[in-house]
């Protein structure tokens, strides 16, 4: 899981309580797989903090010499490389922008299945249950 507050500091959080060790690598250190260590917690999460300017990084956990995705972040992305975790650094006015586009999704877009099934089923003389 990722987040980042105002200021830039991303703050990165891995579960895998039984790893040993793990690192932070992305295209924000030119994937180096030993220079941003992660710290682990009581509970088992793993966390690492950085100051990143505005951007889309790629990234991905190194535990115990094993790559790992994070589906909690941003999104996932292939490269030439095989798939990575996407995180999206953002500045306050434009995450703000961003709300404010999304809230403007007309209703006639927003798509609702059970309607569209109910309504084939109708059609057709059956029930749904």
């Amino acid at each position: 899981m990722v987040t980042h507050d105002d200021t830039g500091v991303v703050t990165f959080r891995f579960v895998c309580p039984r790893a040993r060790e793990v690192f932070l690598a992305g295209d924000f250190n030119g994937w180096a797989s030993d220079t941003h260590p992660m710290k682990r917690t009581k509970n088992g999460i793993w966390v690492c903090r950085l100051v990143l300017p505005e951007g889309v990084y790629q990234f991905k956990y190194l535990a115990d010499g094993e790559w790992y995705l994070d589906y909690a972040a941003f999104g996932l992305e292939l490269n030439t490389f095989g798939w990575n975790s996407v995180v999206l650094v953002q500045t306050r006015s434009q995450r703000q922008r961003s709300r404010a586009d999304e809230s403007h999704v007309s209703e006639e877009l927003q798509w609702e299945p059970w309607s569209e099934i109910a309504e084939s089923s109708r059609l057709a003389g059956t029930t749904v249950r």
